[in-house]
């Protein structure tokens, strides 16, 4: 097993990138988020591996970071979502925001990655949802309180709902409207909740 390459890329193409170690060149499947940081041709980076061997093909997966790779290890263990699905996932959501959407059950955040259906985000919630819990910062804590505080706010569930109706995901409108004071009327919660978002 692969745990992971350090070396110069020689090549970015729109689905991963080929890194180059000891005068191999390796190409890695990958996410958006890590293209962005491993730089363009010529760069020195190092990456975290996953290798997935199947009858017909032996695919190398590439992360910058170990939480990345951690959590495509997460999304893949789910029936019904590959590595293509896991891909697509931390393309749209860092690990971070995939762990916030999973503990909230925030499953439209989910659907945003290309492919994905309601289905599966469904099933990601439902199976992850245990793991991810336990993985959560104090603030993302707090966020998670935010979203099951609003299921007994008619104010704070109202304002969340109306975030969601301009387009922002469940967790997002949560943690903006989590933080405001809980007596502030629906109009307020919305303003300031707007603001911090913009």
């Amino acid at each position: 097993m692969i745990y992971s390459l350090t070396g110069e890329i020689v090549t970015v193409e729109p689905n991963g990138f080929a890194i180059q170690c000891g005068g191999v060149a390796f190409f890695c499947f990958s996410t958006m988020n890590t293209m962005q940081k491993v730089g363009q041709k010529g760069a020195q980076t190092t990456v975290f591996t996953y290798m997935n061997v199947r009858e017909d093909a032996m695919e190398l997966y590439g992360f910058y970071t170990r939480n990345e790779l951690d959590a495509f290890k997460q999304l893949i263990t789910v029936s019904g979502v590959g590595p293509k699905a896991a891909l697509a996932i931390l393309s749209v959501l860092t690990p971070d925001q995939l762990a916030l959407s999973i503990a909230s059950g925030d499953v439209k955040a989910i659907t945003k990655a290309q492919g994905v259906g309601a289905k599966i985000a469904q099933r990601i919630v439902l199976e992850l949802k245990n793991k991810f819990s336990t993985d959560l910062t104090a603030e993302q804590s707090d966020v998670v309180a935010a979203i099951q505080s609003a299921d007994t706010s008619a104010d704070l569930s109202e304002a969340i709902e109306a975030l969601i109706q301009l387009g922002y995901s469940r967790s997002e409108a949560a943690a903006a409207v989590g933080k405001l004071d809980k007596s502030l009327p629906v109009e307020e919660l919305i303003r300031i909740a707007l603001k911090s978002l913009i």
